[in-house]
């Protein structure tokens, strides 16, 4: 028993040794020149409702938990994240709807916080009491407003924390929350829920869901506090923003992409097209993404397809599946040789050649269920050196991890050698004795 366990650690370490080995690489160096990032934008929307005063979360009210931690989440806010904070139901105290359903107020504005500022959005923060009706809707609608400039690459977030589904209906904040994607300011919404039921956590979700931002169910203060550092600090890592692009309905009309993330909204069964030119040498590597941002059909699919000017197809990456999804994506590559095209007629070198990506969907959803707007869809495109030799392409679907594959084998096969002849050994010392 002892040599077999030393011969399967043995194999074991060589294993990884090998492993180790020969997939280190190490970490890309920063650009220099390159721009720093504009310091991204965070909201605090906090539900200031009568229900905030119920005594469930580690024996103290929700108000109080919530209070906690926001000076919490202040002290250890990043000096380079500009941060607000916006209440809903926190100052109207009566029965009319129409202006319960107004109550909403920024408490503190969108600012890059210092010691002084922080103290003083602490004391705003400690003056809050439990009190009114839960606008969820138009304080959504406000907070975007609150997060908007001309700076279109700029990171924006919102972080809703609420006990209670919207009380302002037929306002839908799922509705609101997909009307906010579809402007293309890059603007996620995440959501906590403060010991939610079912309802709640339905329509928090779907908030969520519709920006391409999480859900999280909170029941203790760590939790809440936690989770909320963890939100802002995400805002404040560096991120490949993505550019808004409206595909077009054939290739002809189609906007020219560049290396770089785009969204789109694309409708249920819609076709949209985009092109990317690509120099001899270079090889093009693109994928798409589809979210479904609400209830959809069984049995979906995506396709992303490229194909030449003329219509010819290069290339195709597809992906379907049936049963509840929040994003389905596929991808594709094509390396463009040097000397695949003619040289010009002057003698210089060959030109670019125009690649039509065509990007299709076959979601469809209940006839209850809003098509308008379109399916939230993100395109990354890139363009790297293409590889010496076309076998480097595909490798039998490896890339260039064939070799890696090869190793293990190898290991697996010498390791298995090693195994059968002590295994023969002490098989024959055993009947010998």
């Amino acid at each position: 028993m002892i040599t077999r366990q030393r011969l399967a650690a043995g194999a074991l370490a060589l294993l990884a040794a090998m492993t180790a080995g020969l997939g280190t690489a190490g970490p890309a160096a920063a650009d220099p020149d390159e721009p720093a990032q504009p310091s991204p934008k965070v909201e605090l929307v906090l539900d200031v409702s009568g229900s905030m005063r119920a005594r469930d979360i580690d024996g103290k009210s929700r108000m109080a938990a919530a209070k906690q931690a926001f000076n919490e989440v202040l002290d250890a806010t990043p000096d380079e994240v500009q941060l607000g904070i916006r209440t809903l139901g926190a100052n109207y105290h009566g029965d009319d709807r129409k202006t319960g359903c107004k109550d909403t107020e920024l408490l503190y504005p969108v600012a890059e916080l210092d010691r002084d500022k922080r103290t003083e959005a602490k004391t705003a923060v400690a003056t809050l009491a439990p009190t009114g009706w839960t606008p969820i809707g138009p304080t959504l609608l406000k907070a975007a407003d609150d997060l908007k400039d001309d700076n279109t690459e700029r990171s924006r977030r919102i972080v809703l924390i609420s006990d209670g589904e919207d009380t302002c209906q037929p306002l839908d904040p799922c509705e609101v929350a997909r009307k906010i994607a579809a402007e293309g300011i890059h603007l996620t919404v995440d959501t906590l829920g403060l010991v939610p039921d079912a309802k709640t956590r339905d329509q928090l979700s779907c908030i969520a869901e519709a920006t391409g931002g999480t859900y999280t169910s909170v029941r203790h203060t760590d939790e809440l506090s936690g989770r909320v550092k963890q939100l802002v600090d995400r805002a404040a890592d560096p991120v490949a923003t993505p550019v808004a692009a409206k595909g077009a309905a054939q290739c002809t009309d189609a906007p020219q992409l560049k290396a770089g993330v785009y969204t789109d909204r694309e409708r249920f069964g819609e076709h949209r097209w985009y092109r990317v030119d690509v120099e001899p040498g270079q090889e093009l590597r693109a994928s798409v993404s589809v979210g479904a941002d609400r209830a959809v059909n069984q049995d979906y699919g995506v396709l992303l397809r490229a194909s030449t000017v003329h219509g010819r197809e290069i290339v195709r990456g597809s992906e379907a599946g049936d049963g509840r999804t929040d994003v389905i994506s596929t991808g594709l590559r094509y390396p463009k040789p040097e000397g695949d095209d003619e040289e010009d007629t002057d003698g210089g070198e060959a030109a670019a050649e125009t690649v039509c990506l065509q990007v299709s969907n076959s979601f469809s959803a209940p006839a209850s269920v809003k098509t308008t707007p379109g399916l939230p869809v993100e395109l990354a495109v890139d363009l790297v050196d293409a590889p010496d030799e076309a076998s480097d392409v595909a490798s039998f679907g490896l890339g260039n991890g064939w070799w890696l594959l090869g190793a293990l084998i190898l290991t697996g096969f010498v390791a298995g050698l090693v195994w059968g002849w002590v295994s023969r050994w002490r098989f024959a010392v055993w009947r010998t004795n």
